[in-house]
């Protein structure tokens, strides 16, 4: 049979286009198995830490496992070439370096993520009794499809802080032993008027309560006995009373575990991807350094950034900037030094193609699942409000450095310009003056209790972020 011959078309076909390949077909069978096994480790962590306060309680003793120190046991002193160093903040966000050769004023090399997710927060003044049932009145926390929030069981997550300082962690809906909570809906026989509504205003805000008890207090004297009984049962497993909710921080999120998807198992569907997925791999890829760098490497993990990166553990806050003035011997000058001069990824997802509905993406310039770690050069909303927006030298760079590794990498966008957007923490670290870039993880379902990943676009984005570190 004669042998083929391309026509110069194809090949310049070849050289000229920019083409996609399914990352799972260039995997070998030992790489594959790292595949399944990081993804396996990354299971147990979205089980262990479905708060921003577990995952930086996870995240520390990872840390100090691998030889990090807390920078405040240092006394003042400036950290040097080699040492591994953290600063936890407020317990809900984390900051990690190790020292590298050249000194902090010359820049940094910096993975940035966040560790906050869509919830449910109770309010402050949140049980109360309603025909013989006890409920939690709740205030949604981040972009939520209200409605995806009923009829799942829920899990109690979060922390009491009593007046004397003690604090009293609750954890009630992950243990198979455990009772699980839920939220009401309308039966679609009376929810005639309820299905006329828009999807935005089907269930409101104020109707996500949470059901908590149904069982009386046994004391005919006594008035909301079901609400009594619940007070009674939390004060005789944890000494708190109606008060302590003003304080308290308690968070509801879905119940389920991690779980592989599809009989192939290549998914991971699980609640928390959007950020985790990404600040995930970014720990890894810092624990992963056995050698002093020759420049500082920094991992970032952040809070708040679902309601706009505000609060003092949020990418608004002093805690990274103090973070690295530390790093810099305490000196203005060398801080601002390393700002200008320090590259960062914001480790944060995109929106994967969902061909159930094309119609509010790009195909041109929307990320896929399976065809590696995704780089997004500006994120925001129509006319790129509330966007940092890559220079094209930086995005270079890191293109650059990801095909000297062999790591496949692909552009997406949120979704087409006028059908929404969103943001990442990414002009935070511009206005510092950082180059920036976001740079992760495909997602499908992406704010829901329960989103969508690909096990292979994860391994590749920890890949990512090691050369990263080791390149920029």
């Amino acid at each position: 049979m004669a042998k083929e011959t391309k026509t110069q078309g194809q090949k310049l076909a070849e050289k000229l286009f920019f083409k996609l390949k399914d990352c799972w077909e260039e995997l070998d069978e030992k790489n594959e198995k790292k595949v399944e096994e990081f993804a396996r480790l990354y299971k147990e962590f979205m089980n262990q830490g479905k708060t921003e306060r577990e995952c930086t309680g996870i995240a520390v003793k990872l840390l100090e496992k691998h030889g990090f120190v807390n920078i405040e046991t240092l006394g003042g002193k400036q950290p040097k070439t080699g040492m591994k160093v953290y600063s936890n903040i407020k317990g809900k966000a984390l900051t990690a370096a190790v020292l590298g050769k050249k000194p902090a004023s010359d820049g940094c090399s910096i993975l940035g993520a966040h560790i906050d997710s869509p919830r449910l927060d109770l309010k402050q003044s949140p049980l109360y009794e309603a025909s013989g049932l006890a409920l939690f009145d709740t205030h949604y926390y981040g972009g939520i499809k209200k409605y995806q929030w009923t009829t799942i069981p829920l899990a109690m997550h979060g922390i009491f802080v009593k007046e004397d300082g003690t604090e009293i962690k609750i954890n009630i809906g992950e243990n198979p032993d455990d009772p699980v909570f839920t939220i009401t809906d309308l039966l679609p026989h009376l929810a005639r008027e309820q299905m006329q509504k828009k999807a935005s205003e089907a269930v409101e805000g104020e109707d996500l309560d949470i059901l908590a008890g149904s069982r009386p207090y046994k004391d005919k004297e006594v008035k909301e006995k079901v609400k009594l009984n619940i007070l009674s049962l939390l004060h005789d497993k944890y000494g708190i009373t109606e008060k302590d909710f003003a304080s308290a921080e308690i968070e509801f999120v879905p119940a389920f575990p991690a779980r592989d998807i599809g009989l192939d198992r290549s998914m991971i569907g699980a609640y928390g991807h959007d950020d985790r997925c990404c600040a995930w791999p970014a720990l890894m890829a810092m624990l992963s350094f056995t050698k002093t760098p020759e420049k500082t490497i920094v991992c970032y993990l952040s809070d708040k950034e679902e309601i706009g990166s505000e609060g003092n553990t949020g990418a608004c806050s002093y805690g990274f900037k103090h973070f690295i003035w530390e790093l810099c011997g305490g000196s203005e000058a060398n801080l601002r030094l390393c700002l200008s001069r320090s590259s960062m990824l914001s480790a944060d997802v995109s929106a994967a193609f969902d061909p159930t509905y094309a119609d509010v993406f790009d195909k041109k310039n929307a990320s896929y699942m399976g065809k590696g770690i995704v780089l997004t050069k500006y994120t925001g909303s129509g006319g790129k409000y509330g966007a940092s927006d890559a220079n094209a030298e930086f995005c270079a760079k890191v293109q650059a450095l990801l095909d000297r590794n062999k790591i496949q990498w692909q552009f997406g966008e949120l979704g087409k310009v006028d059908k929404g957007g969103g943001g990442t923490i990414a002009l935070h670290a511009a206005n510092l003056g950082i180059e920036v870039l976001d740079c992760g993880v495909p997602v499908l379902s992406m704010h829901s209790p329960f989103e969508v990943i690909s096990k292979i676009d994860l391994y590749t984005t920890y890949r990512g972020y090691i050369a990263f570190l080791n390149d920029i």
